[in-house]
């Protein structure tokens, strides 16, 4: 087994999940369902099963993994956090999340979340560590905070893609609307200070970190690209680049999209994104490795297990697993 420095530090986190585990399991747990993967050298073999956890959720998004292997994702509409077990179980781990979408850890085991029902960044779990540490930006109350991941020293990095657009048939609505912050990426420091990284993103949405935390990766949904942009020494970024192209971008009412989402990263640089087409996997250089198809199109994904050789994904009401070559993270939750 492969020993993760962010375990040694999470210690609280374990005896508390524990807790929570050993509550009632959810309801209509399922036998599983599989499908299999096509070979992706490094990645994952050929004809491994995808196997269906369970579906039926209310939203699925923000997978991170916990200190013991298991697995934790939001079902954002059922205001809750939900972990999976290393045997297939799943049960409530927070309960009341205030809509919480994506999570992260920080190094001493405190549980970040970007919530979507009152908009805000903060620490939803242990209960006696929940505050907000942000819900504006320059007096403009955030959109719809959306992804976020936490460096190896705790520092915070999340994306606000912004309103959600009206559904098509949607009446307007009878008041004006309140003017939220722009679409944007932003940093709150281990210190708590909060920066605005960048604004030049269309629909910024999963969020991820190279293993070294010296490049950010920021899923446009909107676009073609998955963007990246190097870290300096003081947190700030460069220029944003374009790291990799998508598959499956296409018109829409609204200009274009590649469905891009939620994003991971395993120990050796690759990246994975949930979009149109699956999980598209690239080279830490951007290089288009392969894609996983899936039974229903993915909104995020990360890796957990005991060996953290597991890759987790959500969407669309269904959680997944699969068993790749190549571990997540090593040094970090997510």
């Amino acid at each position: 087994m492969k020993t993760r420095v962010f375990v040694r530090r999470a210690l609280l986190v374990v005896s508390m999940a524990g807790a929570f585990s050993s509550g009632a399991l959810l309801a209509q747990d399922k036998p599983a369902a599989v499908t299999v993967t096509s070979l992706i050298p490094g990645v994952v073999q050929a004809g491994t099963k995808i196997e269906l956890i369970k579906e039926g959720f209310t939203g699925t998004e923000g997978p991170v993994t916990l200190p013991d292997g298991s697995l934790i994702f939001t079902e954002t509409q059922a205001n809750r956090v939900i972990r999976i077990g290393l045997d297939g179980s799943t049960s409530v781990f927070v309960e009341g999340s205030n809509g919480a979408n994506g999570l992260g850890f920080t190094p001493n085991g405190d549980l970040y979340a970007v919530q979507v029902l009152k908009p805000r960044v903060g620490i939803i779990f242990p209960s006696p560590k929940v505050k907000t540490l942000a819900d504006n930006y320059e007096g403009k109350p955030f959109g719809r905070p959306n992804d976020l991941v936490v460096d190896q020293k705790g520092n915070v990095y999340f994306t606000d893609s912004g309103a959600n657009p009206p559904a098509p048939g949607q009446a307007a609505p009878t008041t004006p609307p309140v003017e939220t912050a722009k679409p944007a990426v932003y940093r709150i420091s281990n210190k708590g200070e909060l920066k605005r990284l960048a604004a030049d993103i269309e629909r910024p949405n999963g969020i991820q970190l190279s293993p070294d935390d010296k490049v950010l990766y920021v899923a446009n949904t909107y676009g073609e690209y998955l963007l990246a942009y190097d870290i300096a020494a003081d947190g700030s970024v460069g220029p944003r680049r374009n790291f990799a192209k998508l598959d499956g971008w296409k018109k829409t009412e609204t200009g274009g999209s590649s469905g891009a989402d939620g994003l991971a990263v395993d120990d050796e640089g690759r990246v994975y994104v949930a979009s149109n087409t699956g999980i598209q996997v690239f080279s830490s250089k951007g290089e288009a490795l392969g894609s996983i198809a899936l039974p229903k199109q993915p909104q995020n994904l990360a890796f957990a297990g005991d060996d953290k050789k597991t890759l987790y994904v959500v969407g669309r009401g269904s959680a997944y697993r699969i068993a790749v070559l190549t571990p997540g993270v090593s040094s970090r939750a997510k």
